[in-house]
């Protein structure tokens, strides 16, 4: 009897587990049909919202401006634009409930912060395969074992519909950004005077999960391969690093090395990862900090709060615009208002809290992710007092030839500090380039032997 009782009890619970593993993992064909109708073909609601400060998705923005170029740095579509209106510490409190708890901490700590609010405009857009690979994969992509990797996807956002804050964060990470990238970029973290040293990047991304043509098995747990290279100041150039970004990093660590021109020898960096600082960041950012959150998502518990209409970084096309110089843009404690630009856009919320027996300088990182696009806009992070210490923004804008929607400019201000650090600027530089050859073997140990130089 006891016996059986046990059997029960047993074979109970390993339906229970099972079952919840499906509901998780499924997504009806109901739902599936959602995309492109009723929901963007990416996941996001297709309406506006009731007042209409926030207008229906109509396929975003897929045409370039008149006049534009490719290869030239890319044109303003809203550049006639003027704010709706601007928030600043005198007001915010008419707007709480529209901002962010950094943005409500950044009002009150700079008196000469403000957010100029313009017309909302839903641009995002991907390729035609992208949304066909996000359809198809709905119904397959699966977490692996404790969220740390997805199974059964591929090009797409793989959960468009979801349920976690960690599946939130896997649509991020994995959506479609180019094949291959080439970008010229500047990073610069000002003293509170307003002094600082440019640092200047040579950056190459191919995004394996993204290549035509490719498929699971090819994939071998790659996500992505990135190469970055300094190249000013002069006491800083000539060091490279390499990185082979696992999809999965606790089946498989990612792989880095760094070129030291100095010893001419090419080295692993185990510690490229995590809260270990950023390249030639001044301790203002952590290597998972680039693109806003990247790497294993495994030493944080993910929550998902739910959707919220806030005013976030959007259309940032001044931050690259040749006219406007990096001296015009990096002023004392933030960036310059006048070059930037809000909108008011549905975003899902995820807060991230810190497991118990892990080790991170963020005890606590609440996500703020566009719903049409997956990129992360914002983020708040606390510190182990449990008091706000940095705000992170991603200054987003559809690149509109290819389309897919990427920062210009990446935000890090530290209010504890009273300093700040911007990575990506390129209005100076080279406009990106995302018609680049490249091949697997470009990105090798080997290849970046033969690349280092003195």
């Amino acid at each position: 009897m006891r016996r059986n009782a046990l059997t029960l009890f047993c074979t109970l619970t390993a339906v229970s587990v099972l079952s919840a593993t499906t509901v998780v993992a499924q997504v009806s064909p109901q739902d599936i049909a959602k995309l492109g109708t009723t929901l963007t073909p990416l996941g996001g609601e297709k309406a506006g919202n009731a007042d209409g400060s926030i207008p229906a998705w109509d396929g975003g923005l897929t045409k370039a401006p008149a006049g534009w170029k490719p290869g030239t740095h890319y044109a303003n579509p809203f550049a006639g634009e003027k704010p709706l209106f601007t928030i600043n510490a005198q007001n915010a409190a008419q707007y709480a409930d529209k901002l962010s708890d950094g943005h409500k901490a950044m009002l009150k700590t700079y008196p000469s912060f403000r957010i100029p609010v313009y017309p909302s405009h839903r641009t995002a857009a991907a390729p035609q395969r992208i949304y066909d690979a996000t359809k198809k994969i709905a119904a397959t992509a699966k977490l692996a074992e404790g969220g740390n990797g997805v199974t059964g996807a591929l090009a797409g956002i793989p959960f468009p519909m979801p349920k976690t804050g960690i599946e939130v964060i896997w649509n991020h990470m994995l959506r479609y950004r180019a094949e291959v990238a080439s970008r010229t970029v500047a990073q610069a973290a000002p003293t509170r005077g307003g002094q600082y040293t440019l640092v200047q990047f040579e950056e190459e991304t191919m995004f394996v999960y993204h290549l035509p043509g490719t498929t699971e098995a090819s994939m071998k747990n790659r996500l992505l391969n990135f190469k970055q290279a300094v190249v000013a100041p002069a006491r800083l150039a000539g060091g490279i690093l390499l990185v082979h970004e696992s999809l999965n990093q606790i089946e498989q660590p990612r792989d880095a090395w760094l070129y030291n021109p100095g010893q001419r020898r090419v080295r692993r960096a185990p510690q490229v990862a995590y809260d270990n600082p950023g390249t030639a960041a001044d301790n203002m950012r952590t290597s998972d900090q680039l693109d806003m959150f990247n790497g294993a998502p495994d030493k944080y518990d993910w929550k998902l709060v739910g959707k919220k209409e806030i005013y976030v970084p959007y259309n940032a096309y001044r931050l690259q615009d040749p006219s406007v110089k990096f001296k015009d843009i990096l002023t004392p404690l933030h960036m310059n208002p006048d070059y930037l630009r809000y909108e008011l856009h549905r975003v899902w919320v995820v807060d991230a809290t810190l497991k118990k027996g892990e080790r991170h300088i963020y005890k606590r990182r609440t996500f703020y992710i566009d719903e049409d696009s997956w990129q992360i806009l914002l983020v708040d992070q606390y510190d182990n007092r449990d008091q706000l210490w940095r705000v992170s923004e991603g200054h987003a804008i559809t690149y509109y030839d290819l389309p897919t929607v990427w920062t210009s400019a990446e935000a890090h201000t530290d209010l504890q500090a009273g300093r700040y650090l911007v990575m990506g600027i390129n209005s100076e530089n080279a406009p990106h380039n995302f018609n680049i050859k490249r091949t697997e073997g470009d990105f090798t140990p080997d290849a970046l032997r033969r690349e280092g130089v003195r």
